[in-house]
């Protein structure tokens, strides 16, 4: 067990620009000016904070290139897996408060979930593994287009709008698990499971949860399951030669050995369920609150046991959720071995994206936190983007080796 107590409920902070470096600003203008020149990324806000302050902001391009719309800092993004810190979050300060336990079993919450190994036994899977991906479930878009999740309709939570989340659930609970829990790492659709816990064992819904934990305390206005202003509403752009093209209503992402399937009505519809790993959408400065609270800025969201639970490393080198060096904490990936990563970041630096076509990290020895949110999936997701942007800020900052 896991005998975490909450400590105050946090108060919101505002984040200003004391100064901007002229190395800093010059290093990064750079890369996000030659990213949106070569028609890489259609449009990007990034926000940059060192020792807790935002020290650089910048927003480019377009948030609509055919309507010529300009990208604004206040733009709003669906976030993709940049809902996931704010579920496990959320999921923590359950704990803190004894409403939940991370060693528990999912079945006390969902009694008919119940997945399957190959051999026909049903396993314990916990609060624990779901919150580090070592449950045994997948996601859709790591597998080819005729593997388990494809044929049994699972939705990603960025697809399939009408798709209620208890029938998700069952569809997921029907395809045998990859391997037996805490055997394995796999990305997965484990958040989208833990919404459905944490919904159950408080009696709310999960976008309730996520408010009260969370965005509320942070003062994260613009962050929830639906947009609520659909005019900073960014357009969604996929990867393309000459130039990303505009993504429709559906579109179909090539991403690994799969695709990522995408509506992008989503987060405008209130029939879509709310998926705990994917459904949310915000801003960069909401997502920049949430990394300094972390970090302990201002009043803090968590008690520093918890916070530090969160960014450890759980899973070991079985996970390379980053390639190799990186580990996997509760709700972002954990880097153990910078040399090993080939990154100027520090050890214990945690760091995710979304499909979208975003990033982020903090890194706790050089104070450093970094939002770079993106219209443009891929490539400002799993592209050169992030790591331009990344190596551009320990440049400026004049931290890199």
């Amino acid at each position: 067990m896991h005998p975490l107590h909450l400590a105050a409920a946090a108060a919101g902070f505002v984040s200003s620009v004391h100064a901007q470096p002229s190395l800093l600003a010059e290093t990064v203008d750079a890369v996000v000016d030659r990213a949106v020149q070569e028609r890489r990324v259609v449009g990007a806000v990034v926000l940059i904070a060192h020792r807790g302050q935002v020290v650089h902001r910048r927003a480019a391009g377009h948030a609509d290139r055919e309507d010529g719309r300009l990208m604004r800092e206040d733009a709003l993004f669906p976030l993709a897996s940049l809902t996931k810190p704010l579920v496990s979050a959320a999921t923590l300060r359950l704990v803190e408060q004894g409403r939940l336990s991370l060693d528990s079993p999912v079945t006390w919450w969902l009694p008919s979930f119940r997945p399957r190994l190959e051999d026909g036994s049903v396993p314990t899977i916990t609060v624990h593994h779901l919150l580090t991906h070592t449950a045994g479930l997948s996601y859709g878009f790591l597998e080819a287009r005729s593997g388990p999740y494809r044929r049994a309709g699972i939705s990603d939570g960025m697809d399939l709008p009408a798709l209620t989340l208890t029938e998700n659930l069952r569809r997921i609970s029907g395809v045998p698990l990859a391997f037996a829990p805490g055997r394995g790492w796999r990305y997965s659709v484990a958040l989208d499971v833990l919404g459905g816990v944490i919904a159950a064992a408080t009696g709310q819904d999960l976008p309730g949860i996520v408010h009260e934990q969370v965005t509320g305390p942070l003062g994260m206005v613009d962050t929830a399951f639906r947009a609520a202003d659909p005019d900073r509403l960014v357009t969604p752009y996929q990867d393309g030669r000459p130039e990303p093209v505009r993504m429709g209503l559906e579109a179909e992402v090539p991403f690994g050995e799969g695709t990522v399937r995408f509506n992008t009505a989503r987060v405008l519809d209130p029939a879509a369920y709310s998926s705990g790993g994917a459904g949310m959408v915000g801003t960069a400065g909401d997502f920049m609150r949430f990394l300094l609270a972390l970090r302990g800025t201002g009043e803090p969201m968590l008690q520093p046991a918890t916070r530090a639970l969160m960014m450890q490393d759980h899973t070991g080198p079985q996970a390379q959720s980053q390639g190799p060096g990186w580990g996997f904490g509760y709700g972002w990936a954990v880097l153990v071995d910078p040399a090993l990563a080939k990154s100027p970041q520090g050890p214990g630096t945690i760091q995710w994206g979304g499909a979208y076509g975003h990033s982020w990290f903090f890194d706790p020895v050089h104070d450093v936190a970094v939002v770079a949110l993106t219209n443009t999936a891929m490539e400002g997701m799993s592209g050169r983007f992030p790591l331009e942007v990344r190596d551009a800020v320990y440049r400026g900052l004049s931290l890199a080796d």
